[in-house]
């Protein structure tokens, strides 16, 4: 099958470069509302790549599912790495472009170049002891997600047995945030803060530089304490599988993870909770069987977090689309246009409890994401708790009437308001501040000091959703 292309779609075959187009802007209001529409639009217009303005930036986006895969396989031919880029080499990108800062943090996910098999190959080994199933290591993240998912939901229900709840600000993206300080071995609640500029850098907002310079003081800090005393975490393993990262090149790192275990899982649980109680009978079907893990995937292909990933640059001068991609242009690859696509969506049956794994969400290639299962098994245990702990959800607005906010990177939503029903009454009575013990089978799991949490920022925050909701 072939993409479709409008009849305006046609071949540039005068050569028209890039900067000489007039791309149409793609953040707009109609972006943030509907999405689908406009990567429509740019498919009825362009065909499977389309040039767009960035916020200021002309770029080139790739809306068909084969040409996605093309660019996602073929590093040698669409290499990362901003040094490939030629705008920005010739000082043509704006110092203030606002997604500069996310951008210019050289990690894993973004590098190019001799370094980084080397830097990638020191991740799967740090990663590893948290994505094996059979390892103590990812034993213990698995129970102490349970418990941080159980702290929380037990919050919620000092607002009462029934009630209201935004499982958005109260769980989604503090659960995450909990799991990644748990993995970088921040000491108390130190990474409560680091985790909320996380978050401002995603959302691109006009706060995203300076609290991308926080953030990275933050985690230099944090790789000093682990260069000179190892623990068991993924910065000590980082450094003992590449005992050559200079600090500032862990943190960037470690701001990678971040990115990944924050805002993305985050987004994955709340579009799994609206997909199950919004009435998906293959959501449903998939939940109810047991297999959580299939109701993601469905979700991903349907409303994937990540819609677009990094840029990568044409090594060459060649044909995508129905362009010529000049050498140096940078091209975004769009998984949420890519699974709109009729190559992709036309094959996709709705009604199978059984989902595909051919979407793009964790991207494709040898470069796909390092942290797919770490960040699958923490939505998994998260939206298994909330159905085991909640006997009724239901959404307390329309599921076309949800607020949604959309990043150049990320779409999620921002509030999933929800009225509740606990499955049981709790046992006793707990204070908001004060967290419920373990578990028994999460008894060996090291959890952050609960009086440290009472002081940090992101449990203040949570306690005050609790009152206020009364």
């Amino acid at each position: 099958m072939e993409s479709q292309v409008g009849e305006s779609g046609s071949v540039d075959v005068d050569g028209t470069r890039l900067e000489e187009l007039t791309p149409e802007p793609l953040l707009t209001r109609d972006y943030e509302t509907r999405p689908s529409l406009v990567y429509e639009r740019l498919r009825q217009r362009h065909g499977a790549v389309a040039p767009v303005d960035l916020l200021g930036v002309p770029a080139w986006l790739v809306l068909g599912y084969r040409e996605a895969l093309e660019v996602l396989q073929d590093d040698d031919a669409w290499p990362k790495g901003l040094e490939n880029w030629r705008a920005r080499t010739a000082g043509e990108v704006p110092a203030d472009w606002p997604l500069g800062p996310s951008l210019e943090v050289n990690h894993v996910l973004i590098q190019g170049g001799p370094g980084y098999p080397s830097l990638r190959t020191a991740w799967d080994a740090a990663l590893k002891p948290f994505q094996d199933p059979g390892h103590p290591q990812a034993k213990r993240l698995k129970a102490a997600v349970t418990a941080y998912a159980d702290d929380l939901i037990t919050l919620v229900g000092q607002g009462g047995g029934t009630g209201v709840a935004d499982l958005s600000a109260q769980f989604s993206r503090p659960l995450p945030l909990m799991v990644a300080s748990h993995l970088l071995g921040f000491p108390g609640s130190q990474g409560d803060d680091a985790l909320m500029d996380m978050w401002r850098v995603l959302d691109a907002g006009p706060d995203a530089e300076p609290a991308l310079e926080r953030l990275l003081a933050t985690l230099a800090e944090l790789a000093a304490v682990k260069l000179k005393e190892p623990g068991d975490d993924f910065p000590s393993y980082l450094l003992a599988a590449h005992p050559g990262l200079s600090l500032d090149e862990l943190a960037r790192e470690l701001f990678m993870l971040l990115g990944m275990t924050s805002d993305h899982v985050g987004i994955l649980m709340s579009n799994t909770v609206v997909e199950v109680i919004s009435g998906d009978g293959g959501a449903r079907a998939s939940l109810s069987a047991g297999m959580i893990r299939e109701t993601m995937n469905r979700v991903v292909m349907r409303k994937p977090p990540l819609v677009n990933f990094v840029p990568r640059f044409a090594a060459e001068d060649t044909p995508l689309g129905n362009y010529t991609i000049r050498a140096g242009d940078p091209v975004w690859v769009s998984s949420a246009a890519a699974h709109a696509d009729p190559l992709f969506a036309d094959h996709v049956a709705p009604s199978s409890t059984i989902s595909t794994r051919a979407h793009l969400s964790w991207g494709a290639g040898r470069r796909q994401c390092p942290a797919r299962e770490l960040a699958s098994t923490v939505a998994a245990v998260g939206v298994g708790r909330l159905f085991e702990r909640f006997s009724h959800l239901d959404l307390a607005l329309p599921a076309d009437q949800l607020p949604w906010r959309s990043s150049p990177f990320m779409r999620g939503l921002r509030s999933l308001p929800v009225r509740y029903e606990l499955a049981s009454p709790p046992e006793r009575t707990v204070p908001p501040q004060t967290a419920p013990d373990p578990a028994p089978e999460t008894a060996d799991v090291v959890l952050p000091d609960r009086s440290a949490r009472q002081r940090s920022s992101l449990w203040r925050y949570l306690t005050g959703l609790i009152r206020s909701a009364r």
